[in-house]
């Protein structure tokens, strides 16, 4: 709704855009409380902004001047009210809308930091804490790029339109960072009820084909590759939970239950994007995705060539989270305590301190090094600071179960 309506008013009347959106979604709150979810509930949704963007023509005559040559479909005389709403937001106008409002928000007059929080917030519907936990910051920093984002659009008469081909490549780097993130928070959640939400993960697959399918973008590569990374990690959503919807770990899926059609296209748009001037993290990351992917089975793993990945993933990408991960492959090439050396590096890094995946990795090292008084209180950290109700129950789970066990044979704790 916000890429149709900023198509129509123009982006000096973006914030415009988003107040008529966020009451079209208030006021469907308020009616599907209590009348019930209506049938075709979008296009209530787009009947309601609709009405409530003529109703803002009507009250401000001056936004007049900034309305596009689709105006007429403003008038609600003009035909049939159905007609009027299928025109305005079919497919092939939502595409089209969608992909100038990516490369608005990523407009070199926007700063770097502040293009992707446009997207994640406008496009992808993140709230602020999401995008505050995508960017390992606080809500304060992500505000203040947001409004410094839409001053520069409200007063930077920025175009509405996707660029010449020669400004593309400039823009799509930002816009593959947002879809990577969106897909980030759908495959491990920061909030709700769901520890995956599946619907974020095939938007972001679904934004990066309209990106491969645009004639315009001549340099696939990182595209092919931040798709087949998304692909090979969605083939396998159908058995990383159980039937109570708690997470299970590559060594518990059972991998009958992989969907094998998917992970063939992640592998085929991975070979696709072999043919890279320069390697992204997209490509790295999605190699090592397929490293797992082709195992036969957990014990078949190559963990010596994910070592290498990952070595390579830091040359592009040092960031406490990749040195994490890497840790993890380490462990499995060269022990805990090795791991350990190198979780010890980053622990006193701001955007690991509130990380409870961090202090349940390092409890899992600590445990194989029979260091159980500092694994105890590594899993407590843990619960702590797991974000969703869910998480807190399934460390606490793994915490009762193996201490009690500890308890039961007179383990010593060291």
């Amino acid at each position: 709704m916000i890429s149709v309506l900023t198509g129509i008013f123009g982006t000096s009347n973006f914030t415009l855009v988003e107040d008529i959106v966020q009451d079209t979604l208030i006021e469907a709150i308020g009616n599907w409380t209590y009348n019930g979810v209506p049938e075709n509930p979008v296009g209530w949704l787009y009947t309601v902004a609709r009405n409530k963007t003529l109703n803002a023509v009507k009250r401000e005559s001056h936004l007049q001047r900034f309305i596009s040559e689709r105006s007429h479909l403003l008038n609600e005389e003009c035909t049939g009210e159905g007609n009027v709403v299928a025109e305005l937001f079919s497919e092939e106008v939502i595409t089209d809308e969608q992909l100038r409002m990516m490369f608005m928000c990523c407009h070199p007059s926007i700063s770097q930091d502040s293009q992707v929080a446009l997207i994640l917030k406008t496009l992808c519907g993140f709230s602020i804490s999401e995008i505050t936990r995508a960017f390992l910051t606080n809500n304060e920093s992500i505000n203040k790029r947001l409004v410094r984002a839409r001053k520069t659009i409200r007063n930077g008469n920025i175009p509405f339109e996707v660029p010449e081909s020669s400004e593309l490549d400039q823009r799509v780097d930002a816009v593959l960072e947002a879809i990577y993130l969106l897909f980030n928070e759908g495959y491990s959640a920061s909030c709700g009820n769901e520890l995956i939400r599946k619907e974020l993960c095939e938007e972001s697959i679904r934004l990066a084909e309209m990106l491969i399918d645009h004639k315009a973008i001549i340099h696939k590569s990182n595209l092919y590759g931040l798709q087949a990374l998304m692909q090979l990690n969605a083939s396998r959503f159908k058995a990383r939970e159980d039937e109570n919807g708690n997470i299970l770990t590559l060594s518990e899926q059972n991998r009958s239950l992989w969907n094998y059609h998917i992970m063939e296209q992640g592998f085929l748009n991975l070979e696709k994007a072999a043919n890279a001037r320069h390697i992204s993290k997209y490509h790295i990351l999605a190699s090592i995705s397929a490293y797992h992917c082709s195992a036969k089975d957990f014990a078949s793993t190559d963990w010596k060539s994910i070592l290498k990945m990952y070595d390579k993933l830091l040359a592009v990408d040092d960031s406490p989270i990749v040195i994490l991960n890497r840790a993890i492959a380490l462990s499995k090439v060269d022990g805990a305590k090795k791991a350990l050396r190198e979780l010890s590096a980053i622990e006193n890094k701001k955007a690991i301190k509130c990380n409870h995946l961090f202090y349940s990795v390092k409890a899992d090292f600590q445990i194989q090094m029979n260091e159980l008084k500092l694994a105890k209180k590594s899993l407590e950290k843990a619960i702590e600071l797991a974000p969703l109700s869910q998480e807190k129950q399934i460390l606490q789970k793994r915490f009762r179960s193996y201490f009690d066990i500890n308890v039961r044979f007179n383990v010593p704790i060291s």
